[in-house]
This record gives C-alpha cells, sequence and structure tokens, in this order.
C-alpha cells in the first residue's frame, strides 16, 4: 500500500462588488473532513473584512461549516482557507468483482411495510440538482447487466462518462440544469459528478456528491489530473460489502492520495463552498484561486 500523503492547500475566494454591499449573510464549507482516511493537522480562515459575527458547526451529513456575518459596507470580500491534510490510500486493494449484484441491493433498499430502515436509502431519491432522469437510465443500463456487481457496474459508468463527455470550462455554470449538460455531453467536474450521481439514483442505488481538491501538479512520470488548480468533485456510491467508495469519472479513477475531501452532500449545493445572501454589491466580479501541493 502506498504510503499516507502530506498536502498543503491554499483556497481564495474573492469578490469584487460594482457598488456597496451594506449586509451580507455567507456559509463556507472551506475546511477539510477529518476521517479515518484523511487528517486535518492544521487549519486557518482568513476573512477580510474581517465578520462581525463568525461561528462554527456541522451540518445533517456531519460537515464542518462556518457561517459569519458582515454588518458593515464594503465593496469586497475575500475568503482564504489555509489546511495541511494527511491523506492516506484507502481503496487501492478493492476489488469490485466481490460487490453483491447491483439488482439485489436495489431491491434491499426498496421501501417495504415493515422492514427496516437503511439509511443509505436517503440518497437514492432526487435533490434540487439531480433530478430522477429517464434518458439517465437509460445511459446508466448498458454498465448494469442482471447480476453484474455493483462496483464494477459503478466503475464501467465512471469510464464510459469520462470517454463520452468534453471537459470544458466554457460550456456549464452552476446553474446549467443536468439534463442540459448531459445533452452536450459538455461540462465540468460538477456536471461529470451530477450525471453519474443522477445515473445511479435513476437505477435505485445510492449515491454521495463529494466536493474537495486535486493535487495541482502531478508526481515524476504521472499526468496531471483534469480538474486541478480548482474546486473538485466527485461521487461516492454506497456498497453493502465495501461501504461508501469514492470515484472521480472526470479523471477516470478511483479517489486516491491525491484528493483531498472537504464535505459531502446530495448534491453541489449542500456543499458550496462559499455562498451567501447580500443587500446590495450590484454586479460582482468572482475570482477563486487553489493550490494543493505535497509537503516535503
Amino acid at each position: 500500500m502506498s504510503a499516507a500523503r502530506m498536502l498543503r492547500v491554499e483556497h481564495e475566494t474573492a469578490y469584487d462588488y460594482s457598488s456597496r454591499v451594506d449586509l451580507a449573510y455567507h456559509i463556507a464549507y472551506l475546511r477539510p473532513a477529518q476521517t479515518e482516511f484523511q487528517q486535518v493537522d492544521d487549519f486557518e480562515l482568513a476573512i477580510d473584512p474581517p465578520p462581525s459575527h463568525q461561528s462554527a458547526g456541522r451540518d445533517v451529513h456531519g460537515n464542518e461549516r462556518t457561517a459569519f456575518s458582515l454588518y458593515g459596507p464594503h465593496d469586497s470580500l475575500s475568503v482564504r482557507a489555509s489546511s495541511r491534510v494527511r491523506v492516506i490510500p484507502r481503496f487501492e486493494a478493492l476489488d469490485p468483482s466481490t460487490s453483491p449484484p447491483w439488482s439485489e441491493v436495489r431491491d434491499d433498499l426498496r421501501y417495504q411495510a415493515g422492514s427496516g430502515f437503511q439509511p443509505e436509502a436517503e440518497f437514492v431519491f432526487a435533490s434540487p440538482f439531480v433530478p430522477l432522469l429517464a434518458q439517465l437510465r437509460e445511459y446508466a443500463a448498458p454498465s448494469f447487466g442482471d447480476t453484474q456487481p455493483l462496483l464494477v457496474g459503478a466503475l464501467d459508468l465512471m469510464r464510459r462518462i469520462h470517454a463520452d463527455f468534453v471537459y470544458d470550462t466554457k460550456s456549464t455554470d452552476v446553474s446549467t440544469p443536468l439534463a442540459i449538460a448531459y445533452e452536450q455531453r459538455r461540462g465540468v467536474c460538477q456536471d461529470y459528478a451530477h450525471v453519474a450521481i443522477g445515473a445511479l439514483r435513476a437505477l435505485g442505488l445510492p449515491a454521495l456528491y463529494v466536493s474537495g481538491y486535486l493535487l495541482s501538479s502531478p508526481l515524476s512520470g504521472q499526468a496531471r489530473m483534469i480538474g486541478a488548480d480548482a474546486s473538485h468533485a466527485w461521487v461516492r456510491v454506497w456498497c453493502p460489502v465495501h461501504g461508501w467508495v469514492d470515484y472521480d469519472p472526470t479523471n477516470d479513477q478511483l479517489v486516491s492520495s491525491g484528493h483531498v475531501t472537504l464535505a459531502i452532500g446530495r448534491d453541489y449545493g449542500d456543499v458550496t463552498p462559499v455562498r451567501g445572501v447580500i443587500r446590495g454589491g450590484g454586479r460582482h466580479v468572482l475570482k477563486v484561486g487553489v493550490s494543493v501541493l505535497p509537503v516535503e
């Protein structure tokens, strides 16, 4: 098994407003997750102008989030998160063929009167950014024969999405409907993840959206991953034998020690890195910079 990797993450979000903002309330998902396979050695959040109020807590999915408010007038906002994270490889020994047939998992999660509740069933339903679309069920079908092991099918779906879609930062934005992104077969990591999640859920399989980062610079002899130098997103699918398994359809690979997990949710809307409501501001210019580098 590969050794753990220490990474330094820098993420800055900057807003320049065309007119003064008088009042602002924001929520940020910028602290990396603390898990068995990812340890956060240090984290610092710098906000300018300094917030009038700031608090930290957890949401319903267990993600760490920061809420902050600015009660005074301002014409710009900078939110900079700095982290040092140790990532431990977790899927190197995974054997997808040992997962149960996907159809058995689907049937076990269907509602039956008097049966016990499985919490993973919560993530087979539609969510605001991921409706259940018939065309996605049809797209997923070739990867999932009747007795296909669940993870074999999920990995085949990942490879097909990677092959069929073009990574294009100018083709979509956060408001582009899933159906449009699927129809044009173009988009960014958010679209790749939403397509995969929608296809899995359309078959009755639980799938989560994961926000995070990628290693900015490839290691010697390795290709640069698509989506580096920006926030990234991938998919988490549930298997009764192996638990939740993360795969990255944008890069056609299982998540590795070059992936830093921020937060999980039903879709992008649950874990937007920085969002909020403001009074005033007019038009704005948004700039986001991300750097993820190994710590020597």
